[in-house]
């Protein structure tokens, strides 16, 4: 007798149970010398419902990471999600401008600020943290350019040793936890090993050198849903993963968001010329008005 094929999308329980299984085997494929920590998985929750969040919150799941500061100050704000997830822990791990750091670090639970790309965001994320009058140091990460794309946030890889040394030397307020890349979209996993990827692990070869830090005491923040495993296998401490878990639905973004993703878009193309911006503004928020619900 033939069984029916159930048609029915596996839960998001089920999906998180697969990517960390996958973590697990690829952590215990790096080399000896890397085996000091398993990977941290933040859940990359932008564009999803709290019912999502609060169902990979049931799960088990702890670590999200927002790339808006408007969707987290909306999300981490709610009573509902407040009320339920009492431990959540929020990444931002989108583009930080500083006129958005106050209202940023005003999110409750906020975890870590994986985006800090320049001494002056720096300075400004660890002053406004200092009037805050909280108990402890927010965790940071620097933000490095591994790819040398302009529509890429992030410090280039011959500045990071001097962004590091900034943090830790001018920045009693910030816990530098390690290094961040987002890296080119283009590379596929099965054509070799990612450049942006050993670009960030000789970076932080580099930093450690100079600063006389412990390679375990500075994590990496590499990979996402298409090459996770092997970001893991070389090295990352911390994989950000969207779509293998949530899969593909979304919500639909507020103006704000919008407002706020054409801002970031204004931002990373300062450098280019006025029309050149706009194209990257209507760009990216067409992208977002696309993101409807199904």
């Amino acid at each position: 007798m033939l069984r029916r094929m159930s048609t029915e999308a596996p839960s998001i329980a089920l999906k998180l149970k697969v990517v960390l299984g996958k973590i697990q085997v690829a952590s215990e494929k790096r080399p000896e010398a890397l085996q000091y920590a398993t990977p941290l998985l933040v859940a990359v929750s932008k564009t999803k419902g709290l019912d999502m969040v609060m169902e990979a919150y049931d799960a088990g799941q702890r670590h999200f990471g927002e790339n808006y500061v408007q969707e987290l100050d909306e999300k981490g704000h709610d009573i509902e999600l407040l009320d339920h997830c009492e431990d959540i822990k929020w990444h931002f791990i989108g583009r930080l401008q500083r006129n958005k750091v106050a209202k940023l670090l005003g999110v409750p639970n906020l975890y870590m600020i994986e985006t800090v790309d320049n001494e002056r965001l720096a300075k400004a994320v660890n002053d406004t943290w200092g009037k805050l009058n909280k108990p402890g140091p927010i965790k940071c990460m620097a933000q490095v350019n591994s790819s040398g794309e302009e529509s890429k946030s992030g410090c280039t890889p011959d500045s990071a040793v001097e962004l590091v040394r900034y943090i830790k030397e001018n920045c009693p307020h910030l816990d530098l936890a390690g290094l961040m890349t987002i890296g080119s979209y283009d590379h596929d996993p099965k054509s070799g090993i990612n450049p942006d990827f050993e670009t960030l692990v000789k970076v932080r070869e580099d930093v450690c050198k100079a600063l006389s830090i412990p390679t375990e005491k500075l994590d990496l923040s590499m990979g996402m849903s298409g090459d996770y495993e092997q970001a893991i296998e070389m090295g990352s401490t911390i994989v950000r993963i969207g779509s293998t878990i949530f899969g593909s639905r979304n919500t639909v973004p507020s103006q704000a968001t919008l407002e706020e993703a054409a801002e970031q878009a204004k931002g990373q193309d300062k450098d280019l010329d006025k029309s050149t911006q706009e194209e990257a503004v209507k760009s990216q928020t067409s992208q977002l008005k696309k993101l409807s619900v199904d």
